[in-house]
């Protein structure tokens, strides 16, 4: 049942990828309140599931570890691969970014969501609540970097990349049912979906440029963060 609880979540997440070119009430300076309220609910989720979650991945995988600290470092690479990448857009779209920039860009976006898509299969979120939450704060999360991919890509976006990022969620979900790793295996890769993330909530959840409500910020963040701490 859980499992296919999972993959109801997956096709959720897919939905909310091949429906983004529809959301233009996104395209507001300033920037929409529903945006800043989905900063506020990425961001409580770093704080108080990610970190943690990091914690314990490495107290897992610590006995056989040689640096004590690998899971850590793990993630801080993978912030420092997706910054370098996006730094890297940027400079091209100054010139117009080139259709090797954007499969580049679109390639890392696919292996993201292609992991968040496995380890959603693989159990990595303890029951129906915590799935849930999970999927809050992901799907908005998918809908601030579908934006800033719009605006970066414009209609190469809209037409190639949303289908791509769809289909890489629901092929992770694939993969994970059918097969399985060590549990080693499997805080390394939410290490690197975890270094990812906050990188993108940094970037897409925080634009000063863009002026975001705080108020709808903190509400995001005040109410979610109710949610996640409140024993239920």
């Amino acid at each position: 049942m859980e499992q296919l609880f999972t993959l109801v979540l997956a096709v959720g997440f897919a939905i909310i990828h091949f429906t983004s070119k529809y959301m233009r009430f996104l395209e507001v300076v300033p920037r929409s309140r529903f945006l800043s309220a989905a900063g506020g609910i990425a961001v409580a989720y770093v704080f108080l599931h990610i970190l943690p979650e990091l914690n314990e991945h490495q107290e897992r995988v610590g006995h056989v570890s040689l640096f004590k600290k690998e899971i850590y470092v793990f993630a801080m690479v993978s912030l420092a691969i997706f910054y370098g990448l996006e730094k890297m857009v940027t400079r091209d779209k100054s010139r117009n970014v080139s259709k090797g920039t954007f499969w580049v860009h679109m390639t890392s976006f696919t292996i993201y969501n292609a992991l968040i898509g496995y380890l959603l299969a693989q159990g990595e979120f303890e029951g129906v609540k915590g799935l849930l939450f999970y999927f809050i704060a992901m799907a908005v999360h998918f809908i601030a970097n579908d934006h800033g991919l719009y605006e970066t890509h414009k209609e190469s976006y809209n037409k190639r990349g949303r289908w791509v990022l769809s289909v890489a969620i629901l092929a992770g979900w694939f993969i994970g049912v059918s097969t399985k790793i060590h549990e080693s295996a499997v805080a390394f890769l939410f290490a690197f979906i975890a270094g990812g993330t906050i990188l993108n909530v940094m970037k897409e959840e925080l634009p000063e440029e863009k002026e975001s409500d705080f108020r709808a910020f903190f509400a995001g963040l005040f109410i979610y963060s109710l949610l996640l701490t409140v024993k239920v």
